[in-house]
């Protein structure tokens, strides 16, 4: 995997997919029809609808960038059991207070509801990669340094 590259399960590329087709067909014409609306109530140059509709546009266009460039470089697949956190793991993890919590091990584009996400760029998400059951981690965030104890690693099935 490359840095350009973005790993996705197959639930959620085929999410992304939904959105992409979603924008390019039933998105633009909808953005075009409020932009026609806004132009027939006359001088675009003070139009705050018009001028609404073209930002709404520009937004929209940027996401279907962004989902194209994404579905392209992504690396789908499923993660391997291995008792090793990876990407595309369920962590258990207890903290220093004793209290288990489970973390979804993947980049943000995998977000689950019902999960909490632990990014594999951010400090968390880089301190449980490679760690095995029992073992310590410990990262610096904002909050100060924080330990926890890998209590189960799973892959995510969904």
């Amino acid at each position: 995997m490359t840095d350009q590259t973005t790993w996705l399960t197959p639930g959620a590329q085929k999410k992304l997919q939904e959105e992409f087709e979603t924008l390019t067909t039933e998105g633009r014409v909808e953005i075009e029809e409020r932009i026609a609306e806004a132009r027939s109530h006359g001088d675009i140059r003070e139009n705050a609808d018009y001028d609404a509709a073209k930002n709404e546009q520009g937004m929209m266009e940027a996401r279907i960038r962004q989902l194209k460039h994404i579905l392209e470089t992504a690396e789908v697949r499923e993660a391997e059991d291995t008792g090793v956190v990876q990407i595309g793991t369920i962590v258990t993890v207890v903290d220093s207070d004793g209290d288990p919590t489970e973390y979804f091990v993947a980049p943000t584009e995998n977000r689950i509801p019902g999960f909490l996400l632990a990014s594999p760029s951010g400090p968390l998400g880089s301190a449980l990669l490679g760690a095995a059951i029992g073992d310590e981690v410990s990262y610096e965030a904002p909050g100060g340094t924080f330990t926890m104890r890998i209590e189960a690693v799973r892959p995510f099935e969904g």
